[in-house]
């Protein structure tokens, strides 16, 4: 199922509840804009750009913490050519969908020697559901919110849902919560708690599915590269060198799926621990 292409939904349909809430200030003459950007196309499943009173808003919704290229370089790539192209002030703003506790989901910036560039960072999973839930287009990210109790959040989410008025609105925004909720849930508890049927006479929830399938598998070829070289990487690194320590491990943990290709052939000329430590320290400086 795509994540990212509910939240694209959500974005484009009720663009001011989203921005009232990213913003905490009501925005108005939203327009959407056309994802091409001039000469190379942007893979937009999870990008939205909006544009109000002489500003483009540019949302990046990201299911995972890594993304290649690695999600600061990314942003300022979009920074760039957005700037290039429409020649106004750029707001960027990535939403995280599902909690983590990777390094990569709390950076806010690229840096390097010459290069600093910063965009804001919304993880869902430390927002306070309470404006989501007095607002109806945004009850589907309300179930990925903070909570004490998930599964009683979960249920507000449902009751809410059902008081909705016009018909075609709560379907649609049944199924995106059905969608969304899996990030957190177990499905037969989503199951228990949302109607099938409801959902299966939504003609968004049918296109939100025929439109996840091709991204579906490829976010999980991506996922299942990474964690396959990260598993290999760390049993090789604990071969050469011994156990290798937990800070050392969480840093790389954070690497993007290049650095750890970069990593597998440096670390073939390693003779101690302090040789990987050197390297962190040289390809982390940027991040």
């Amino acid at each position: 199922m795509s994540y990212d292409n509910t939240c694209k939904y959500l974005a484009e349909n009720y663009p001011e509840d989203l921005l009232r809430w990213v913003f905490n200030r009501q925005l108005k003459n939203i327009k959407i804009l056309n994802t091409e950007i001039n000469q190379e196309p942007i893979q937009a499943d999870a990008l939205v750009l909006l544009q109000t009173d002489n500003r483009i808003i540019h949302l990046e919704f990201q299911t995972l913490p890594y993304a290649e290229p690695p999600m600061p370089l990314r942003m300022l790539d979009y920074k760039v050519r957005l700037t290039r192209q429409y020649n106004c002030e750029i707001e960027q703003v990535v939403i995280f969908l599902k909690s983590t506790t990777s390094r990569l989901a709390f950076q806010q910036e690229y840096r390097d020697s010459h290069t600093v560039h910063s965009y804001r960072v919304i993880r869902m999973w430390e927002q306070d559901p309470s404006s989501l839930l007095a607002t109806p287009a945004l009850l589907p990210l309300a179930t990925l919110a903070a909570s004490n109790s998930p599964e009683n959040l979960l249920r507000q989410v449902a009751q809410e849902v059902a008081r909705i008025a016009d018909d075609t609105q709560r379907q649609n925004l049944y199924a995106c919560a059905d969608i969304l909720a899996g990030l957190r849930f177990d499905k037969s508890l989503i199951r228990q708690l949302f109607r099938e049927d409801i959902m299966r006479e939504s003609v968004t929830y049918q296109d939100i599915l025929q439109k996840g399938v091709q991204q579906g598998r490829q976010e999980g070829r991506q996922e299942g590269r990474y964690e396959g070289e990260l598993t290999l990487l760390l049993r090789q690194l604990t071969r050469r060198l011994g156990e290798i320590a937990p800070n050392l491990k969480q840093q790389i943990q954070a690497l993007s799926i290049v650095q750890l290709d970069d990593l597998g052939e440096a670390l073939l000329d390693f003779a101690e621990v302090t040789d990987l430590v050197a390297w962190l320290q040289q390809h982390n400086s940027g991040n």
